[in-house]
């Protein structure tokens, strides 16, 4: 493991010398010209955590390590009042935005491109520092602290790690984009940093905490049911350091069962029919002969007397058509005779009929529809109305026109 480490810190260190100059002007200017550079370089650098872009379309710009470095080692003091603490880089943040706007408004675009540079690097180095911050939350948890070696150390990195996650969603609460917006007000650029850019990176890392706090618990669960277990082994351990002729009793022969081993109620085996025995074969016949008792009647008694059957004449049942549809099949009956088509309403109006007169339209269109195919082709059905006013679809019918093909 020393030897892997060794050998990717030569690495980074040589890449760090060979392209210094690429570097310091880098830390100096905020970001990378990638047309004045090689992209093979460019892309190196990426993997070895040296720079990064922050967005697709963004420049790379130097990590936050690499420029903290530098910070500490040139005592940059203009460059390192960028703070860890969300509040703090906020404040920086409305302090440059401040000066900016000012700048604007006096027409120095000079200090304005320069203040507008800080509230970018200012902006991309709180986003990075979030992104770190959960990468390292991330790393911690998929190692299970396997840095540690007992399980006793595991929880209170555990815990030191639930503590380290509170406390980055309380610094998180200091964000007010309504605020934030406020004070970008109609500038764009402005707007894409402190709203965009921020709120985006807001997002992801409280939803990335949650899921880092669900499996902090988990895994603190688990440590907690080890630490229980492992407790339980080293006093049974203890126990038999003392007491080495100790031996387990037969607890299923004693009255009154430990506590420990009496936590589950007796239960009953489950048992099933050998149906290949034969020595059963005996009683299964009897069982089977005495399923045919379940289809007598309950309730009643068998005196042994034939019961009387009555023969007497049924009363004879007749089916008795409605006076509605015989009204129908008389107009399907008149307009057969007389070959003239007739609308329903005007045979309704000259036999004065008591029935309702929708009604009456729909017994006629049911008695048309209950026609044979062969029937139905004699006939010719018209409806008359009209479509609804609204909806489409709707057509209301008024009256029925019904003739002779």
């Amino acid at each position: 493991m020393s030897q892997v480490l060794l050998q990717a810190g030569t690495k980074l260190l040589n890449a760090l010398g060979r392209h210094s100059d690429l570097i310091m002007k880098a830390y100096i200017n905020g970001s990378v010209k990638e047309r004045d550079h090689s992209s093979k370089v460019l892309e190196q650098l990426v993997q070895l955590g040296v720079l990064w872009r922050p967005e697709a379309q963004s420049e790379l710009r130097l990590k936050s390590a690499v420029r903290t470095l530098l910070e500490g080692s040139l005592q940059d003091e203009r460059n390192r009042t960028i703070n860890a603490n969300v509040g703090a880089s906020l404040a920086s943040l409305k302090t440059l935005t401040e000066h900016y706007k000012e700048a604007l408004h006096y027409n120095k675009f000079n200090e304005a491109a320069a203040h507008m540079s800080d509230l970018t690097e200012h902006v991309y180095q709180l986003s990075e520092t979030l992104s770190n911050s959960v990468r390292v939350m991330f790393s911690r948890i998929n190692n299970e602290f396997g840095y540690v070696s007992s399980v006793d150390a595991k929880i209170r990195e555990n815990e030191l790690a639930q503590q380290q996650v509170t406390d980055l969603l309380a610094q998180l609460e200091c964000f007010r984009f309504d605020e934030l917006s406020e004070i970008a007000g109609s500038n764009r650029e402005l707007r894409h940093l402190l709203v965009v850019s921020l709120q985006q990176r807001f997002s992801k890392a409280a939803q990335e905490l949650s899921v880092v706090q669900a499996r902090l618990l988990d895994l603190l669960g688990r440590f907690r049911e080890f630490q229980g277990r492992t407790r339980l082994l080293k006093g049974f351990l203890l126990h038999m350091e003392q007491q080495p002729d100790f031996a387990p009793g037969n607890y299923a022969n004693l009255t009154n069962v430990p506590v420990l081993f009496n936590h589950s109620a007796a239960t009953i085996s489950y048992a099933s029919a050998d149906v290949n025995n034969v020595e059963h074969e005996c009683d299964y016949q009897n069982m089977v002969a005495t399923l045919t008792h379940i289809h007598k009647k309950r309730g009643t008694q068998d005196d042994g007397k034939p019961a009387d059957i009555d023969v007497t004449e049924q009363a004879t049942l007749s089916l008795e058509k409605e006076p509605l549809q015989k009204a129908v099949e008389a107009y399907f009956c008149d307009v057969i005779d007389s070959g003239q088509a007739k609308t329903a309403l005007d045979y309704y109006a000259e036999l004065d009929l008591e029935f309702d007169p929708e009604v009456w339209l729909y017994q006629v269109i049911g008695g048309y529809q209950a026609l044979d195919d062969e029937e139905k082709q004699f006939f010719a059905l018209e409806p008359h109305g009209m479509n609804d006013k609204i909806y489409t679809g709707n057509f209301y019918i008024s009256d029925i026109t019904l003739g002779l093909r």
